[in-house]
């Protein structure tokens, strides 16, 4: 296996790919990225990436928010992954990090005046939470940042310390994820993750005016319900105690996949076990990521690594 990265507009070995502890991403969080799962189908020989399209597509408005110039288009950032993922040696799932930054070695905040670069790397990514067994959960005490502070529609740096201040704040505690609240206390989502409830057999999850990243994989997990199972999602605005009395509750993310909620703030959620809904909806994603539904063949972006040369 052979670890490269897209940098400098060309592919390079991965230890070769440095930046100045000047550049100014590094310091003021002026980036922003997309994580993106090139699933391993080990029957097929190929990597299905999962609506690449969509998280570049997504990218574009972190960039546009950042006043950050992307020089690529769309299927030009398709084309560039499939490369680095054809030359990477990887034949187990992995994890596509591209990120558009300001370059600048520049002291000084600031988005307007300053260079912009922008680079891919594969790695792999150890499980983010666990989808078999589900995880426990606490209602952080760090409220999720606000639109007009940081727009959360654009997966920018900065905005992480959030995130991770509640993450860590959670684990700390005993607990697997935290579930972040907005200013005026409505749920929002995970650390990382959407999140979704079921309440009186329907499913909902908090709408984009309360602060959410429009996750791809929530996006997923709405079209499965609607298409495969013929249930609606409702989007609303979500009660804090209505964590307490749903019925099921699940994470979405493309680090998490599908996560199961089975406790939150030391309350079982329904049977305190994997619901029946969450579970259908857990196989559908599972069959659906691996490219092998024509149904959704848009969503699929199919890449065969090279055959290694002695």
């Amino acid at each position: 296996m052979s670890d490269y990265a897209f940098f400098h507009k060309q592919f390079m070995p991965l230890s070769e790919a440095k930046i100045s502890i000047l550049t100014h991403a590094l310091h003021y969080g002026t980036a922003c990225f997309e994580g993106i799962r090139g699933n391993w189908d080990s029957e097929q020989k190929r990597f299905c990436i999962f609506r690449i399209q969509d998280h570049y597509k997504r990218m574009f408005d972190g960039c546009r928010i950042l006043k950050i110039n992307l020089p690529y288009s769309v299927d030009e950032l398709c084309q560039l992954t499939k490369e680095l993922l054809e030359s990477s040696g990887y034949r187990e799932d992995v994890y596509i990090r591209p990120l558009a930054y300001k370059s600048s070695e520049a002291v000084g905040v600031r988005l307007h005046n300053l260079e912009d670069d922008f680079l891919i790397v594969v790695t792999t990514l150890p499980t983010y939470l666990d989808i078999d067994n589900g995880v426990r959960c606490c209602t952080s005490s760090w409220r999720r940042v606000d639109d007009t502070m940081i727009p959360p529609r654009g997966k920018i740096c900065g905005i992480y310390v959030n995130s991770a201040l509640a993450k860590t704040e959670a684990q700390e505690s005993g607990f697997d994820e935290a579930i972040l609240l907005t200013q005026d206390g409505h749920v929002c989502e995970g650390s990382g993750e959407n999140i979704f409830l079921i309440l009186g057999g329907k499913l909902v999850t908090p709408p984009s005016s309360d602060n959410i990243l429009m996750g791809i994989t929530r996006d997923t997990v709405m079209k499965l319900a609607k298409n495969e199972l013929g249930i609606d999602t409702i989007e609303r605005q979500v009660d804090r105690s209505e964590l307490y009395v749903a019925e099921e509750c699940f994470f979405t993310g493309t680090a998490a996949n599908m996560a199961p909620i089975l406790e939150i703030d030391h309350r079982p959620i329904g049977t305190g076990e994997i619901g029946k809904m969450t579970a259908k909806l857990q196989k559908l994603f599972a069959e659906v990521i691996l490219g092998s539904n024509p149904k959704y063949h848009d969503w699929y972006y199919l890449v065969s690594p090279k055959a290694v040369t002695a």
